[in-house]
């Protein structure tokens, strides 16, 4: 495979594939989003909007600069066919691992996250996934199509089993999802309760990370495809995001932003403020000596 910079790159993400040990992409799609779409603008939005933000976070003394993050650009997914969308997805990931690098996707609906856990969990049987989103994403199908966002972390469960997704931040799904929960996943609903207790127990083993980015309140990102008021504050899951600096993370994505239902641009701004700590945590990890952020105020 020819691994090509993209012209236009995320703030920073400039190196070149063979020194990269993160690299970034996208996965435009949104085919089975159930509500309102424009995910699949999410990528681009990002790289546009990451100009307007500083190479360098104050939140970790680091600078985007200082990062090896390689950003190949976006695919080209078939929108006519979510399972053709994946194997792609998986088999340009599965690359991305087997030459030693951290996959960071951006969507795009959250049914893209599936497919780059499918190659990861090659290289790591025992991952465990790390789920922020404001939906639990539970359900067995959605209106008889079992590859919907809707259902994303069941299809992650069948590859995992229990005990090894643990869910925070979520506070909608039918009740049915909420029962199926308390038996497979590690759910803390609504806020992030238990998440410096959680971070402890994921030490040492490897953590895929995923953000769908409707785990913050829409008063402060109305720029997505199903909003769900009662959400994190941005500082919440941003110090959330840097204090996961720690872990082991091998893999993370970033979905769910839909630029067009905000012509604000908060939403962009705010999506590519937490991917520019996300990526220098996830690079070098944090160099907070105190503890998480969270845990210091």
């Amino acid at each position: 495979m020819k691994w090509n910079r993209n012209l236009e790159t995320f703030l920073g993400c400039d190196k070149e594939y063979a020194e990269a040990r993160v690299a970034l992409f996208g996965a435009p799609f949104d085919s089975t989003t159930s509500f309102r779409p424009g995910a699949r603008f999410g990528p681009r939005a990002m790289r546009a909007e990451s100009w307007g933000l500083e190479t360098y976070s104050p939140y970790q003394d680091r600078d985007m600069e200082e990062t090896a993050v390689f950003d190949g650009g976006d695919l080209e997914l078939p929108f006519g066919s979510p399972e053709m969308a994946l194997s792609q997805l998986e088999a340009y990931t599965d690359e991305l691992v087997k030459d030693g690098k951290r996959p960071c996707l951006l969507g795009g609906e959250h049914l893209v996250t599936l497919g780059a856990l499918r190659a990861v969990l090659k290289r790591y049987p025992d991952l465990h996934i790390l789920h922020f989103d404001a939906h639990t994403d539970l359900r067995a199908d959605y209106l008889g199509a079992p590859l919907s966002h809707a259902c994303v972390m069941r299809r992650a469960w069948e590859l995992t089993g229990d005990g090894r997704i643990h869910q925070f931040g979520v506070r909608s799904g039918e009740k049915s999802e909420f029962v199926w929960a308390k038996a497979h996943t590690d759910m803390h609903p609504f806020g992030l309760q238990g998440l410096a207790e959680t971070v402890l127990r994921l030490a040492g083993l490897p953590v895929y990370l995923t953000i769908d980015l409707d785990v913050l309140d829409p008063a402060c990102f109305p720029g997505t495809g199903t909003p769900e008021p009662g959400g994190l504050g941005f500082s919440q899951l941003m110090e959330a995001v840097i204090g996961l600096g720690g872990l082991q993370i091998v893999g993370c994505d970033l979905v769910e932003l839909a630029p067009m239902l905000d012509p604000s641009g908060i939403s962009a701004a705010a999506a590519c403020k937490i991917l520019r700590e996300l990526l220098l945590a996830m690079d070098g990890g944090s160099r907070q000596k105190e503890g998480p952020l969270w845990e210091r105020r």
